[in-house]
């Protein structure tokens, strides 16, 4: 299987990301879930939270979320909380009759749901016209709601995803003495 970097390599094309420039506040975001609830992010205010823009039939996309349920599983919803918002592009009927089989294959257990495209791309401050915007988008808000970092499909976040992935939750976890006294590592990007 072909990693992103050699994909687009291949493609002849840069991966075009999304505006977003952190650090700033996380705008209001709607996900809805299986059962019809319209799940808030604001809801999640007061906790860190990991948000994952995710197309279902991703491979790449599928491999975050794993990441993202076994650091959840470690580290608990005190630490973080995980959040999935796919936005298949063919519709977001797609996208709705394909999250029950995404959440169970891969065993999640963090809410994901869907998202209207372009509710997503708004949120991301990507727009059509600039090019496809290659997928995991993944988002680091801290506690207090700002998004603090930004990671688009092709970063080099991606080649050790899980490593990178722990360290900057337990880094926003960390701040202001709220958390366990461990170690994040690394450096602001």
């Amino acid at each position: 299987m072909l990693n992103r970097r050699t994909f687009l390599a291949l493609a002849g094309s840069a991966p075009l990301f999304g505006q977003l420039k952190p650090p700033k506040p996380a705008p209001e975001l709607t996900i809805i879930l299986n059962s019809g609830e319209h799940l808030l992010l604001s809801r999640f205010r007061g906790k860190v939270v990991v948000l994952e823009f995710l197309l279902t039939t991703c491979p790449h996309c599928q491999t975050c979320s794993a990441i993202m349920q076994k650091l959840y599983a470690e580290l608990g919803d005190k630490v973080f909380q995980p959040l999935g918002a796919a936005i298949n592009p063919n519709s977001m009927t797609e996208a709705r009759m394909l999250v029950p089989a995404y959440v169970s294959n891969l065993g999640l257990k963090f809410p994901v749901g869907w998202t209207p495209r372009e509710q997503a791309y708004a949120w991301l401050e990507a727009q059509n016209a600039q090019g496809p915007v290659y997928f995991p988008q993944v988002v680091f808000i801290d506690r207090k709601g700002v998004i603090r970092y930004y990671f688009p499909g092709g970063d080099d976040f991606y080649r050790n995803e899980e490593a990178n992935m722990r360290r900057l939750i337990l880094e926003l976890y960390n701040e202001n003495g709220a958390g366990p006294a461990q170690k994040s590592g690394g450096r602001k990007r």
